[in-house]
């Protein structure tokens, strides 16, 4: 007899899911059950919210659900940061519960992992679906797809009643195909005009657009226009003469985009975390932009000359037939890297050493994703950093900005990326929200270089509250001694001075599986 729980798993498989990451509990066995022999791998974390944090890092590597299993209660609860963190990213995460039995449910009887609503809950936060019968078992996959890669990605939840899980369930129909949103020709006619009349365009490129780097760099290039790409972007013009791979917080960025004539914004919320990290105000005005998202929500969030619902992709490339130009976009693009550059320096004295040290880490091992925690070079790099690898910067140092997210989101990352070199950056007080979480990697021997940045304490929060004229208080907790914790985990271990060159060196020995590199900073 298959079971629902069984056949859940079957439906996942169906869908493209290789990987799921999880922690079995009473409430989930149908679920383990349906993993045997399913051809499904099972990563096992510490907490349930590295698991999450591992689908999250697994779906922006792949461009598909990362899958998480979770127990009912605090299973789920656990999870909730790092699904927040997803929404926030907009990365499609799916989280498969349980849920105590349908006769028990908001009566509030003390079963064990028992919420008051558990589903009202997660709403709150995203969509949750509930599985009440074994005929709903399909639609609430194909609903969960739908939603995660229909529109605007980000988490959904689905939760199974333990007296729904065991039962038989019949085998589900093929899955559903996801609707794809093609631009509106209209749209498109009316943003080539705009692009035609212009003479310098900016274009402000943001995660939407991760996956339409060629189609960018070729409209970039045809209208030699400068590409700013905030922190979700960055990779995507590495190296180009059109590339601006720095915050729009800056002012030297801001500068470019109020000389622009026509401003393109594709895949961008223009939230503030990007855009006016430090809360100043004063941001050049956007309401003539043409503005390309798939999510029509996001779009009536700003005002905008021209909104264009759809996959960045599928619009870039359909602009392409826009009046090619010459419009000093390289020169335009390379007096506010320079400016932004210096900036960075005046901003705080010790931001180019740390922005020295993430370069180091690029020039070390080219090609790597890198996935950073909040930590100060990771800071100091999201206002002005290049990365190599398109797709292969990310952290929670914007938007939702959950501290502890590197470990996990680095192995999610490694295990959907097999055979490429992962950094993960982290500092000593995020390591110790999911230490554990190393110790996984060990277990899935997984090639990650984790860094980390050892301050002793909450550095870049001592500073703003000593900034803020507040006494510095709670910024001090005491650092792991690294080299007897990375031989409890079974790491290779090092301990470096703050020297980028002796950082290369360490970084360019070879190792198969994972490592810890400690950078003792002054």
């Amino acid at each position: 007899m298959a079971t629902v729980g069984m056949r859940l798993v079957e439906g996942l498989a169906a869908r493209g899911v290789e990987v799921v990451f999880g922690i079995p509990g009473v409430h989930t066995v149908e679920l383990y059950r349906g993993l045997a022999g399913s051809g499904l791998r099972h990563v096992t974390p510490r907490h349930e919210q590295g698991a999450a944090f591992m689908a999250d890092g697994y779906a922006r590597v792949t461009g598909r659900p990362g899958v998480a299993f979770v127990i009912t209660g605090p299973g789920l609860t656990n999870a909730l940061t790092a699904m927040a963190q997803a929404r926030a990213d907009s990365v499609p995460m799916l989280v498969v519960s349980g849920v105590n039995r349908r006769d028990s449910l908001g009566k509030g009887l003390g079963h064990l992992h028992e919420l008051p609503d558990q589903a009202g809950m997660v709403r709150a936060l995203c969509p949750s679906l509930r599985v009440t019968a074994p005929e709903m078992l399909g639609p609430v996959l194909d609903r969960a797809f739908d939603l995660m890669l229909g529109g605007r990605p980000g988490p959904v939840h689905i939760e199974v009643p333990t007296d729904v899980m065991a039962l038989e369930a019949a085998a589900l129909p093929p899955p559903a195909a996801v609707p794809r949103r093609a631009p509106e020709a209209e749209g498109l006619a009316q943003a080539v005009a705009r692009l035609d009349a212009a003479a310098r365009v900016v274009i402000l490129a943001g995660g939407g657009a991760r996956a339409a780097g060629p189609a960018l760099r070729a409209l970039a290039e045809r209208l030699d226009a400068p590409v700013v790409q905030t922190v979700n972007a960055r990779g995507l013009m590495f190296g180009h003469p059109l590339g601006v791979p720095a915050s729009p917080s800056l002012d030297a960025v801001r500068a470019l985009i109020a000389e622009a004539d026509q401003v393109l914004a594709v895949g961008t919320e223009l939230g503030p975390t990007d855009y006016d990290m430090y809360l100043r105000g004063g941001f050049p005005d956007l309401s003539g932009m043409i503005r390309v998202d798939i999510c029509p929500a996001q779009l009536a969030r700003h005002p905008a000359a021209l909104r264009i619902t759809a996959e960045a992709d599928a619009a870039l490339t359909a602009l392409a037939g826009v009046r090619a130009r010459q419009a000093e976009g390289a020169a335009r693009a390379a007096r506010c890297r320079d400016a932004a550059r210096t900036e960075l320096a005046q901003l705080r004295a010790d931001m180019p050493a740390q922005l020295a040290i993430v370069e180091s880490l690029r020039a070390a091992v080219p090609g790597a994703i890198f996935v950073g925690d909040s930590t100060q070079p990771i800071y100091a790099a999201n206002l002005f950093y290049d990365h190599d690898r398109a797709g292969g910067w990310f952290n929670a140092a914007t938007g939702y900005g959950a501290l502890g997210f590197g470990p996990g989101a680095a192995i999610g990352a490694a295990l959907g990326a097999p055979g490429v070199p992962v950094v993960c950056l982290i500092g000593d007080g995020g390591l110790q929200f999911s230490a554990a979480e190393l110790r996984c990697a060990c277990d899935e021997g997984l090639p990650i270089t984790f860094v980390v940045w050892n301050n002793a304490g909450y550095r870049e929060i001592a500073e703003a509250m000593a900034g803020a004229g507040a006494e510095v208080i709670g910024c001090d907790p005491s650092p792991l001694a690294l080299a007897p914790f990375a031989a409890a985990c079974g790491l290779p271990f090092s301990s470096l001075a703050l020297d980028p060159e002796g950082l290369r060196s360490a970084l360019r020995a070879p190792h198969s599986g994972p490592r810890l590199i400690e950078l003792r900073v002054p």
